[in-house]
């Protein structure tokens, strides 16, 4: 598959003008459609990213991100990838990794993909980074 696993990061800074991230996540989002990547969204990443959307920037711009988003792969994260994740978490205690991530990270290692993503917590997890 050619795809990427989107992390909430990279989601949200495509579309907050104010974001750090945010010229980056336009030009990231261009090379994906011209490699002809995939974008897939775990429905946990979605939640994530659709809250962070309506609380920093509003209803109207959420709704209108959910649109943005509605032809995307989505992918349900399966009990197991849960239980993995939560494994994963305990095995790295010294990090303030979340279970959104740990659970993108299993989800990716399954799919074999890389994840599109700022968070450093990935390289930590030892899970493939799209760069």
């Amino acid at each position: 598959m050619r795809a990427v696993l989107a992390d909430t990061g990279p989601l949200y800074a495509a579309v907050d003008p104010e974001d750090a991230h945010h010229a980056r996540a336009l030009l990231e989002l261009q090379k994906l459609n011209r490699d002809r990547q995939e974008i897939v969204i775990l429905y946990s990443t979605l939640l994530e990213a659709y809250s962070l959307i309506m609380f920093r920037l509003g209803r109207d711009v959420a709704s209108h991100w959910l649109l943005d988003v509605a032809q995307t792969a989505l992918v349900n994260p399966t009990s197991e990838d849960y239980w993995q994740a939560a494994a994963r978490i305990r095995a790295l205690t010294d990090q303030s990794i979340t279970l959104f991530d740990a659970v993108a990270a299993v989800v990716a290692i399954r799919l074999k993909v890389d994840v599109w993503t700022y968070d450093h917590h990935f390289d930590v997890m030892r899970v493939g980074v799209w760069r």
